[in-house]
């Protein structure tokens, strides 16, 4: 459950960044209801997981796959492209993020 909570608070955040794009500074201001309400829900529900899981995991966790999936995003919806180097940087991330949960005695598991 607590890994359900943090890939719900991961998804919460992707959305705010998102809408924080969108926001465009202050220009538009009808995303910043998407902004505080998705950040507030990320937040909360990433404070529970710290409950339970390590605080180092789970900020990797967190950090790691924000990021990948936030370049999926920009990616798909924004026409954001990234060079080799960008990509492989990220890859990077996401393997650590893998190993971490594969391998790493410091992830719980239920």
């Amino acid at each position: 459950m607590d890994w359900l909570l943090l890939f719900v608070a991961i998804v919460a955040e992707v959305i705010a960044t998102s809408a924080l794009k969108l926001a465009d500074g202050f220009r538009r201001l009808w995303p910043w209801g998407i902004v505080v309400s998705c950040y507030s829900l990320a937040l909360y529900l990433l404070s529970l997981t710290l409950d339970v899981l390590p605080v180092g995991v789970v900020y990797a966790v967190w950090s790691g796959s924000g990021v990948a999936l936030m370049t999926l995003v920009g990616r798909y919806f924004f026409g954001q492209k990234l060079d080799r180097p960008a990509l492989i940087g990220i890859g990077l991330i996401v393997a650590g993020v893998v190993v971490l949960q594969l391998f790493s005695a410091a992830v719980v598991r239920a």
